[in-house]
């Protein structure tokens, strides 16, 4: 059995699949710039997830979902954070939209709660280059800022300020 650690990556610029004909997916979102970072503060951890980007991370896998928070009192806290990575005027790669959606998991009783249309506004904000982490708490943004930066130093020095004084 192979023991590596798991290599984290993010989806990355890939070319416009019309390629400007204007025919089929002319007006469909494409979520190839877009990936799923999991941040854990319970285990003080922040990963990628590309599972997520359908609901399907190991989180999110094997509990019921309820619409009231009331309704999972005991659920630790997760976020999954949509990342956009965009190229700025010069071709650099950067994290040009980035936002955090709650999760809410009880594990032992099977229940979770989510806000799915909080979710797909997080997500359709990220891809459209929105910054929205302000409403996290503060090991949870402390935990996604490592991460990026960890991740990809020059993608953290080319995005904008916003983000890093939202995550500040």
């Amino acid at each position: 059995m192979d023991n590596k650690k798991p290599k984290q990556q993010f989806t990355i610029l890939k070319d416009d699949s019309t390629d400007g004909h204007g025919g089929y997916g002319i007006g469909s979102i494409s979520l190839e710039n877009m990936s799923s970072v999991i941040v854990d503060p319970n285990e003080n951890t922040a990963y990628v997830d590309m599972d997520a980007m359908h609901a399907r991370s190991d989180i999110e896998r094997r509990v019921r979902y309820y619409p009231d928070k009331e309704e999972v009192p005991e659920g630790l806290l997760y976020w999954i954070v949509w990342v956009t990575v965009d190229r700025d005027e010069d071709g650099k790669p950067y994290y040009s939209g980035v936002a955090g959606s709650e999760l809410r998991v009880d594990r032992p009783n099977k229940r979770a709660y989510k806000s799915m249309p909080e979710h797909v506004k997080h997500m359709e904000g990220s891809l459209k280059g929105k910054i929205f982490v302000n409403h996290m708490e503060d090991q949870s943004k402390q935990l996604l800022k490592n991460f990026l930066q960890d991740f990809d130093e020059a993608m953290w020095e080319n995005s904008t300020d916003e983000l890093k004084e939202q995550l500040s």
